[in-house]
Protein backbone atom coordinates (compact mmCIF):
# COMPACT_ATOMS: atom_id res chain seq x y z
CA UNK A 1 0.00 0.00 0.00
CA UNK A 2 2.62 2.72 -1.05
CA UNK A 3 1.36 6.30 -0.57
CA UNK A 4 -1.83 4.93 1.33
CA UNK A 5 -2.66 5.05 4.83
CA UNK A 6 -4.01 2.46 6.46
CA UNK A 7 -8.29 2.12 7.12
CA UNK A 8 -9.29 3.10 10.29
CA UNK A 9 -11.19 0.23 12.08
CA UNK A 10 -14.96 0.77 13.00
CA UNK A 11 -15.69 -1.15 16.37
CA UNK A 12 -17.29 -4.21 14.58
CA UNK A 13 -13.82 -4.44 12.69
CA UNK A 14 -12.07 -4.87 16.02
CA UNK A 15 -14.57 -7.13 17.35
CA UNK A 16 -14.57 -9.15 13.77
CA UNK A 17 -10.78 -9.37 14.41
CA UNK A 18 -10.95 -10.76 17.98
CA UNK A 19 -13.57 -13.34 17.15
CA UNK A 20 -11.26 -14.26 14.39
CA UNK A 21 -8.35 -14.54 16.56
CA UNK A 22 -10.41 -16.72 19.21
CA UNK A 23 -10.88 -19.07 15.93
CA UNK A 24 -7.10 -19.47 15.35
CA UNK A 25 -4.93 -22.21 16.56
CA UNK A 26 -3.23 -19.22 19.00
CA UNK A 27 -6.27 -17.31 20.55
CA UNK A 28 -4.87 -15.87 23.84
CA UNK A 29 -1.85 -15.03 21.80
CA UNK A 30 -3.36 -13.59 18.51
CA UNK A 31 -5.83 -11.55 21.20
CA UNK A 32 -3.29 -9.94 22.66
CA UNK A 33 -1.65 -9.63 19.24
CA UNK A 34 -5.29 -7.62 18.36
CA UNK A 35 -5.42 -5.40 21.45
CA UNK A 36 -1.81 -4.01 21.92
CA UNK A 37 -2.76 -2.99 18.07
CA UNK A 38 -5.97 -1.64 18.71
CA UNK A 39 -6.06 -0.65 22.33
CA UNK A 40 -2.29 0.31 22.93
CA UNK A 41 -0.71 2.20 19.56
CA UNK A 42 1.94 -0.47 19.09
CA UNK A 43 3.48 -1.00 15.76
CA UNK A 44 3.77 -4.55 14.49
CA UNK A 45 7.96 -3.78 15.34
CA UNK A 46 6.90 -3.11 18.73
CA UNK A 47 4.40 -5.66 19.19
CA UNK A 48 7.21 -8.08 18.46
CA UNK A 49 9.88 -6.66 20.67
CA UNK A 50 7.82 -6.68 23.58
CA UNK A 51 9.25 -8.02 26.73
CA UNK A 52 7.12 -9.51 29.97
CA UNK A 53 9.46 -6.86 31.81
CA UNK A 54 7.84 -4.34 30.26
CA UNK A 55 3.77 -4.86 31.36
CA UNK A 56 4.95 -6.91 34.68
CA UNK A 57 5.00 -5.18 38.23
CA UNK A 58 7.89 -5.52 40.60
CA UNK A 59 4.90 -9.04 41.96
CA UNK A 60 5.03 -10.41 38.80
CA UNK A 61 1.61 -9.74 38.33
CA UNK A 62 0.42 -7.14 34.86
CA UNK A 63 1.35 -4.33 35.30
CA UNK A 64 -1.14 -0.57 34.87
CA UNK A 65 1.17 0.58 31.94
CA UNK A 66 3.63 -0.62 29.18
CA UNK A 67 6.59 0.64 29.75
CA UNK A 68 7.88 0.47 26.12
CA UNK A 69 11.44 0.85 26.33
CA UNK A 70 13.89 2.68 23.82
CA UNK A 71 15.43 -0.04 22.17
CA UNK A 72 12.02 -2.00 21.31
CA UNK A 73 10.33 1.03 19.65
CA UNK A 74 10.56 2.79 16.21
CA UNK A 75 13.42 5.35 16.48
CA UNK A 76 13.89 4.82 20.51
CA UNK A 77 10.37 6.54 20.61
CA UNK A 78 9.81 4.52 24.50
CA UNK A 79 7.11 5.50 25.91
CA UNK A 80 4.61 4.34 28.89
CA UNK A 81 1.03 3.35 27.46
CA UNK A 82 -1.60 2.52 30.23
CA UNK A 83 -3.01 -0.67 30.13
CA UNK A 84 -6.86 -0.68 28.74
CA UNK A 85 -8.85 -3.35 31.06
CA UNK A 86 -9.42 -5.15 27.95
CA UNK A 87 -5.80 -5.53 27.07
CA UNK A 88 -4.96 -6.28 31.04
CA UNK A 89 -7.21 -9.26 30.94
CA UNK A 90 -5.35 -10.82 27.81
CA UNK A 91 -2.02 -10.04 28.97
CA UNK A 92 -2.94 -11.73 32.68
CA UNK A 93 -4.71 -15.00 30.91
CA UNK A 94 -1.21 -15.09 28.54
CA UNK A 95 0.94 -14.65 31.31
CA UNK A 96 -0.31 -17.42 33.33
CA UNK A 97 0.66 -20.01 30.13
CA UNK A 98 3.72 -18.27 28.69
CA UNK A 99 7.53 -18.97 29.85
CA UNK A 100 7.82 -17.04 33.00
CA UNK A 101 11.02 -15.50 31.81
CA UNK A 102 10.95 -11.89 32.60
CA UNK A 103 12.79 -11.34 29.32
CA UNK A 104 11.07 -13.65 27.11
CA UNK A 105 9.13 -11.97 24.66
CA UNK A 106 5.28 -11.65 25.02
CA UNK A 107 4.58 -12.58 21.49
CA UNK A 108 6.19 -15.97 20.73
CA UNK A 109 5.53 -17.94 17.75
CA UNK A 110 3.92 -21.24 16.94
CA UNK A 111 7.54 -23.15 17.63
CA UNK A 112 8.08 -20.70 20.60
CA UNK A 113 10.29 -18.75 19.73
CA UNK A 114 9.60 -14.77 19.63
CA UNK A 115 7.64 -13.68 16.33
CA UNK A 116 8.94 -11.15 14.30
CA UNK A 117 7.62 -7.87 13.28
CA UNK A 118 7.06 -9.66 9.54
CA UNK A 119 5.18 -12.48 11.15
CA UNK A 120 3.37 -9.57 12.74
CA UNK A 121 2.49 -8.07 10.05
CA UNK A 122 1.38 -11.14 7.97
CA UNK A 123 -0.80 -12.42 10.69
CA UNK A 124 -2.92 -9.21 10.24
CA UNK A 125 -3.03 -9.43 6.41
CA UNK A 126 -4.03 -12.81 6.70
CA UNK A 127 -6.83 -11.38 9.37
CA UNK A 128 -7.97 -8.82 7.23
CA UNK A 129 -8.06 -10.83 3.99
CA UNK A 130 -9.94 -13.44 5.57
CA UNK A 131 -12.28 -11.06 7.25
CA UNK A 132 -12.75 -9.29 3.62
CA UNK A 133 -11.35 -5.44 5.29
CA UNK A 134 -9.53 -3.77 2.24
CA UNK A 135 -7.14 -1.20 2.55
CA UNK A 136 -6.33 -2.68 6.32
CA UNK A 137 -2.84 -3.42 7.56
CA UNK A 138 -1.11 -3.98 10.75
CA UNK A 139 -0.82 0.15 10.60
CA UNK A 140 -4.77 -0.11 11.13
CA UNK A 141 -4.61 -0.73 14.94
CA UNK A 142 -2.85 1.68 15.66
CA UNK A 143 -4.20 4.35 13.51
CA UNK A 144 -7.72 3.07 14.93
CA UNK A 145 -6.20 3.86 18.72
CA UNK A 146 -4.72 7.46 17.42
CA UNK A 147 -7.89 8.46 15.88
CA UNK A 148 -10.45 7.19 18.63
CA UNK A 149 -7.57 9.03 21.28
CA UNK A 150 -7.86 12.45 19.64
CA UNK A 151 -11.42 12.05 19.05
CA UNK A 152 -11.87 11.70 23.50
CA UNK A 153 -8.68 13.36 24.33
CA UNK A 154 -10.71 16.80 25.66
CA UNK A 155 -13.07 14.49 27.75
CA UNK A 156 -10.03 12.82 29.70
CA UNK A 157 -9.10 16.63 30.18
CA UNK A 158 -6.12 16.17 28.00
CA UNK A 159 -5.10 17.85 24.50
CA UNK A 160 -2.98 16.25 21.23
CA UNK A 161 -0.01 16.21 23.05
CA UNK A 162 -1.07 13.57 25.08
CA UNK A 163 -1.87 11.71 21.82
CA UNK A 164 1.39 12.75 20.28
CA UNK A 165 3.25 11.08 23.70
CA UNK A 166 1.12 7.68 23.82
CA UNK A 167 1.76 7.20 20.09
CA UNK A 168 5.65 7.63 20.19
CA UNK A 169 5.61 10.81 17.31
CA UNK A 170 8.77 13.37 17.61
CA UNK A 171 6.44 15.90 15.78
CA UNK A 172 2.85 16.70 16.42
CA UNK A 173 2.34 16.88 12.73
CA UNK A 174 2.93 12.73 12.59
CA UNK A 175 0.25 12.42 14.71
CA UNK A 176 -2.43 15.00 13.32
CA UNK A 177 -1.77 12.61 9.99
CA UNK A 178 -2.62 9.53 11.82
CA UNK A 179 -6.09 11.19 12.85
CA UNK A 180 -8.94 10.44 10.67
CA UNK A 181 -11.68 13.05 10.21
CA UNK A 182 -15.36 12.29 10.80
CA UNK A 183 -17.95 13.37 8.87
CA UNK A 184 -20.86 13.24 11.00
CA UNK A 185 -18.57 15.22 13.01
CA UNK A 186 -17.68 17.97 10.80
CA UNK A 187 -21.43 18.29 9.25
CA UNK A 188 -22.79 19.13 12.85
CA UNK A 189 -20.32 21.03 13.04
CA UNK A 190 -21.29 23.16 10.51
CA UNK A 191 -24.90 22.93 11.22
CA UNK A 192 -24.04 24.71 14.66
CA UNK A 193 -22.44 27.50 12.80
Amino acid sequence: MPGKQAKILSPVDVSDLLLFARCTHNPLRNRVIVLLSAKAGLRAGEIAGLTWDMVLGPTGQISGTIELRDHAAKKGSGRVIPIHPELYEALAALCDVAPQSKSNRVIRSQRGGPMTALSIVVWFNRAFKNLGLKGCSSHSGRRTFVTRAARVVHKAGGSLRDVQLLAGHRSIQTTQRYIDGDSDAQRKLVSMI
